[in-house]
């Protein structure tokens, strides 16, 4: 009886332990593109992009450490790519597998989502 408690205790406390790490593979929400976040070496690189292939391999994410203050929030650096260069970014998870990027720069600020995923797609995505 105790193997079951334990069980079901370990099930339903699974999805709080993926809740408090962004490690693994994540797909942009809009577009064919898919990063792998490894928060033990705090970054993040592009490991496919469909529409922009000559980015797969590219450090996206940098200097990525969780914020002590808040749980499910991180801070790094975000590679923007329509200006070429990293900007200081807040990654947080609104749910265990919806992951945030919010940049801001200046008055302006983007928020960019991205999905939790198994694996990369071995065919090319839609």
């Amino acid at each position: 009886m105790s193997r079951i408690v334990f069980f079901v205790c370990a099930i339903l406390a699974a999805p709080l332990s993926f809740a408090d790490d962004i490690s693994g593979l994540w797909k942009h929400a809009d577009d064919p593109g898919w990063i792998e976040i490894r928060l033990d070496e705090g970054k993040g690189t592009v490991v496919r992009n469909d529409k922009f292939p000559e980015r797969v391999g590219r450090e996206i994410v940098r200097e990525l450490q969780a914020d002590e203050s808040k749980d499910n929030l991180w801070r790094g650096q975000v590679y923007a790519e329509k200006l070429g260069e990293y900007k200081d970014a807040e990654i947080s998870l609104s749910e265990p597998d919806l992951m945030q990027f919010k940049v801001k720069v200046g008055f302006i600020s983007r928020t960019v989502e991205w999905v939790r995923v198994d694996a990369v797609p071995v065919t090319p995505a839609n």
